[in-house]
């Protein structure tokens, strides 16, 4: 349990390196685009074959396609209920999301972190190492998260210190949650592990889709297709050589 928490604190780790760019430096649209575009190919060949794959091999089609069918549905409501309460452009780049709505910023990210140090937690149930490439497509993809919201909370007037302290609390929180995903997963039949992997990959295809890659596009057009498929290329032979 000690080691999922320290690859969950690892995944989400940057979130506090992506706050100290934004305080030190201003990357262009183009590049937070990139960075996010690459993420979505890692984390699309991640929960490809990391998740869906290996449950294929032990659960009939249909259970799976329930905990898809779930996962997604619980990470849409939920990121639906954020977005009304003020949390709608927490990746916002440009920081239009402003400081007043931190509460939506925080729980959005949990949200988002909450599935995926879980699966970093389960896929060591076993004696089995951290995925790699699991590992690599979450921390890419938590990045211009961060990123995005410290420059909103910076415009909006909040204190550095307070912002780092924000986002080790969420890394924190992504700590336990991957120990409590290796808990459960030790713990239950080999069917329920089969329902928790797919729910987390419904979760993490919906944010995906829904967030992640349209918000690539948007900041670097043509190129997000190409960052892309570099992630999914890289994550692929991370899961291959792992």
């Amino acid at each position: 349990m000690g080691e999922a928490a320290f690859w969950g604190f690892v995944g989400a780790s940057s979130l506090i390196v992506a706050a100290e760019f934004a305080f030190a430096f201003k990357l262009s649209r183009m590049v937070i685009g990139l960075i996010m575009a690459f993420g979505v190919g890692a984390l699309i060949s991640s929960v490809s074959f990391e998740l869906v794959a290996p449950a294929m091999d032990v659960a009939d089609t249909w259970k799976v396609a329930v905990g898809l069918a779930l996962g997604s549905a619980v990470f849409f409501l939920g990121d639906r209920a954020i977005a009304n309460m003020g949390g709608g452009n927490r990746k916002s780049p440009d920081g239009s999301d402003g400081g007043g709505s931190g509460l939506g910023i925080v729980l959005g990210t949990v949200l988002d972190g909450i599935p995926e140090s879980a699966v970093l937690g389960m896929s060591l149930v076993g004696g089995g190492g951290v995925s790699v490439a699991l590992l690599a497509g979450i921390w890419v993809s938590n990045f211009p998260e961060s990123l995005g919201s410290t420059v909103g909370l910076t415009k909006g007037g909040w204190q550095k210190n307070k912002i780092r302290l924000l986002w080790l609390g969420i890394v924190l929180v992504s700590a336990l949650s991957a120990a409590i995903g290796y808990v459960i997963v030790n713990n239950i039949s080999a069917l329920s592990g089969v329902l928790v992997e797919s729910f987390a990959a419904g979760a993490l295809l919906t944010m995906i889709a829904d967030e992640m890659a349209p918000e690539a596009f948007d900041r670097s057009a043509i190129y997000a297709g190409l960052a892309t498929v570099a992630g999914f290329a890289l994550a692929a032979w991370l899961t291959s050589v792992g």
